[in-house]
């Protein structure tokens, strides 16, 4: 009885409140700073228009105030930062959702930094701020060159980081940030691969991480950045997430909002057969996340017996799903 109520549809997330922190560092030459401005600007704008963030919810850090005084809130210093992240810690509550995303330059010697006007801050530094929030849910992007390094520093069971890099040795500016801010503006259709109308940190994480590689290839160059994930706490990232069985199954139910879709099927197939076999798949996903949140809650074998049943019907469900899109022509969509 534990169990089938266990799995019953939540609500937990529609309690939800996002918190935004964009922190844009030192941009060097004029190019890269009008950059990263631009990419800060359109992650804030898709957040606020796009997916009903409050603006009094986002902070916006940059290196220079004058850049655009009535988008940034304060300079990116190491100050700001730290008074930044107590000023959410403050206002938020244990269910909402703390984003930070980094943009700019980054650098490892003997640890990996962000590079801020003023001094730096570390890996070992971000991981001293966030052990200031108390909240279930939190993500953070390091879009930054050299960044890699904080994944081990900041990993902990159930909280995201993302890094544009897997070393601390690839610190040639990178390009991820871009992409994985394009992937819930311009680039949304593509990336939300679910279609439920929204993009999750693991969607934007997949879409960028693809249109990083094809843009090196494409230019035929060697790439010289290669993002990672990891949101399971054990400090290693990974490029390619499982969200069913390791790296990817937090990240794939975050979002920058919470509650319902905003658009309900926007780029679903016309076929109804399709539609209704996409619900169902959604529909087991969900409930292969609520089990795996009730793990430690339940006799181990009975959760091993569960969620092997579960995963079996998904891998049904999905063939079914390829197997009739091949018939009838359609491209897979996930």
């Amino acid at each position: 009885m534990a169990l089938v109520v266990a799995l019953m549809p939540t609500e937990l997330a529609t309690a939800q409140e996002t918190h935004l922190l964009v922190v844009v560092g030192l941009g060097g030459e004029p190019e890269y700073t009008d950059q990263f401005h631009r990419w800060a600007t359109t992650l804030i704008e898709a957040a606020t228009t796009r997916y009903e963030v409050p603006r009094e919810r986002i902070t916006y850090l940059g290196e220079r105030r004058d850049l655009a005084p009535e988008a940034i809130d304060e300079r990116s210093s190491r100050e700001n930062v730290e008074a930044a992240v107590d000023a959410i810690a403050e206002r938020a509550s244990p269910d909402d959702h703390i984003a930070i995303v980094l943009f700019g330059h980054g650098s490892f010697t003997d640890t990996a930094r962000i590079n801020l006007p003023g001094r730096d801050l570390s890996a070992d530094d971000f991981a001293d701020l966030l052990n200031r929030f108390h909240v279930a849910r939190l993500t953070f992007v390091n879009t930054t060159s050299a960044s890699a390094p904080f994944i081990k520093k900041l990993s902990r069971e159930g909280r995201i980081v993302v890094t544009a890099t897997r070393t601390g040795g690839e610190q040639n500016a990178s390009i991820f940030g871009g992409f994985f801010v394009e992937a819930f503006a311009s680039g949304e259709a593509d990336a939300d691969q679910s279609k439920d109308g929204r993009v999750s940190v693991l969607e934007a994480f997949t879409y960028a991480r693809l249109r990083v590689a094809q843009t090196y290839e494409g230019d035929g160059r060697l790439a010289t950045e290669h993002p990672l994930l990891d949101d399971n706490g054990d400090g290693e990232g990974t490029g390619e997430p499982d969200p069913l069985m390791g790296d990817g199954m937090v990240a794939r139910r975050l979002f920058l909002t919470a509650g319902t879709p905003l658009r309900v099927d926007i780029g679903l197939p016309d076929d109804p057969e399709l539609r209704v076999l996409y619900d169902e798949r959604q529909k087991l996903e969900i409930r292969v996340d609520e089990l795996r949140q009730i793990r430690g809650g339940i006799d181990p074998a009975q959760y091993e017996q569960a969620l092997e049943d579960l995963l079996v019907q998904l891998a049904l469900k999905s063939r079914e799903i390829r197997q009739l899109e091949e018939t009838s022509g359609v491209p897979e969509r996930r």
